[in-house]
């Protein structure tokens, strides 16, 4: 076993090659220089040194220096030996290149430059790290990793951090899943309510017995307002002024509501109420007279027997109903043609449009003694009133408020009977041919009128229809002609 050299052990310095030339070599000349530019080893004091622990270094000889003399060294980049080999460096100048350097003494630790000098670049930084070569390539980055990701060292900061992503994104995720459910949870709210209060309705039965007309095409509804009193307390019905009066249930209003399939508009025909017609099974009378007589399933006989036209539909609202919508929309405006003072609808009602409440609301349709035109002039208010209680119900103020839109379906449904058959479909269509009226989308019509004022053999004085247009009327609906103009003599005074 050969013995080890017991200095073999120690670190070597090794000097590490330049990582380009020095911007000030042009000004070196030629010359080799003087032993001042070596410190004691042989080493340039110029150079940066690395300590190779492990001695795998390459030996190589440095430009114009003996291999004997050269210590073991190691270079800071490999360079295949398929390159060729570099050129000798050349030597500075004999002299200082610096004037800081004018006291240097080889063998001590020389000082790092702190002038950045006039040729330095303008945007590097004094003291910059001490990776940042002053004789570096000009432009070339310095030979660092960046260290806080705003720039390389010795570089002023370009950006600052980026935000996290994933939480941002997070964020946004949860936001949106948020407005979705809100969505979701609205939308699923708006269909629940009109079918919760659908099924809270009174069921009536309203198919006649017997032979009927013929379905034909369109849809044909019959939409009466009646005076029942059921439900109500005694309070309640003085304060509607509904005590006392006619004994049995009774229509103040009966419309014919007509859906046409080919393109017309819709129309509402008022029947007056004190209309002269046979009632099946009884004599003529007048035609409220068989609601008394036979509730929903004699009226709808009737009107069918006296128009030939086959009734698809039931819709009926009574008194406490009619109240009770209104002040679920907090009143309805309307505007008073004409000074009302009416005792026996309990009304005192002057002319321009004002907001009515339930109980006045309810005398403003049932008055007809305080009306010039009697049951042509009621039928007709009745048929502006629910359109403007349509266009109330459908305003951003009843519909996005849960709170109204909900009360308005609950009252709706509470005051509502309905046909056996009757379909939730019919009664949208009974109320979207209703919110026409106001925007002249639906025709608001009258059957035609011969005598207001016809004297009965045997109900007094009664209105009796004009056969020849009331016929025609009737021929148009059955056959579903489309109607974009009122029909000659349904609108009275034309």
């Amino acid at each position: 076993m050969t013995s080890r050299d017991p200095g073999s052990d120690k670190a070597r310095p090794i000097p590490q090659a330049r990582a380009g030339r020095s911007e000030h070599v042009d000004r070196w000349n030629d010359d080799v220089g003087d032993e001042s530019s070596f410190d004691a080893d042989g080493a340039s004091w110029d150079d940066d040194f690395v300590v190779d622990t492990r001695r795998r270094g390459k030996r190589f000889a440095a430009a114009g220096r003996s291999r004997a003399a050269q210590p073991t060294l190691a270079p800071a980049h490999h360079v295949p030996a398929s390159e060729p080999a570099r050129p000798a460096a050349r030597q500075a100048p004999s002299g200082p290149l610096y004037e800081e350097d004018a006291d240097y003494v080889p063998g001590q630790a020389r000082g790092r430059r702190t002038d950045p000098g006039p040729d330095a670049r303008p945007n590097a930084r004094p003291n910059a790290s001490p990776d940042a070569r002053p004789d570096a390539r000009p432009g070339a980055r310095p030979n660092v990793r960046p260290d806080d990701g705003r720039g390389y060292a010795g570089e002023p900061p370009t950006r600052g951090p980026r935000p996290p992503r994933r939480r941002s994104r997070a964020r946004r995720r949860g936001i949106i899943a948020v407005i979705l459910l809100v969505v979701l949870a609205w939308i699923a709210f708006m269909v629940w309510v009109p079918l919760n209060a659908w099924g809270n309705v009174t069921r009536v039965d309203d198919a006649p017995a017997g032979a009927r007309p013929a379905a034909t095409a369109g849809h044909n509804y019959l939409l009466v307002g009646s005076d029942g009193r059921d439900g109500l307390t005694p309070e309640q019905q003085k304060q509607l002024n509904a005590s006392g009066g006619d004994i049995g249930k009774r229509t103040d209003s009966i419309i014919l509501v007509h859906v046409s399939e080919h393109g017309g508009k819709p129309a509402l025909i008022s029947i007056p109420r004190d209309s002269y017609v046979p009632i099946p099974g009884y004599r003529s009378n007048k035609i409220n007279a068989s609601f008394a007589f036979g509730g929903a399933k004699l009226l709808v006989a009737t009107v069918e027997q006296a128009t030939g036209i086959r009734i698809d539909g039931y819709v009926e609202i009574g008194f406490g109903g009619f109240a009770s919508v209104v002040d679920s929309l907090g009143g309805v405006d309307v505007c008073v043609p004409f000074d009302m003072n009416d005792a026996y609808a309990a009304i005192n009602l002057k002319k321009g449009c004002q907001t009515l409440d339930g109980p006045t609301a309810l005398g403003y349709v049932r008055a007809r003694h305080s009306d010039p035109r009697g049951d042509i002039g009621r039928a007709e208010r009745q048929r502006q009133f629910l359109g403007a209680i349509l266009k109330k119900a459908v305003t951003p103020s009843t519909v996005l408020v849960p709170s109204s839109y909900k009360g308005f379906a609950d009252a709706a449904a509470k005051g509502l009977e309905v046909g056996q058959d009757t379909q939730m479909t019919d009664a949208v269509r009974v109320l979207q041919t209703l919110r026409g009226v106001d925007g002249g989308d639906t025709l608001s019509l009258v059957v035609p009128i011969a005598n207001a004022a016809y004297q009965t053999p045997n109900a007094g004085v009664a209105v009796k229809w004009n056969t020849t247009e009331a016929l025609a009327l009737f021929a148009m609906i059955k056959n579903d002609q489309p109607m974009t103009v009122a029909p000659a003599g349904t609108v009275p005074g034309s």
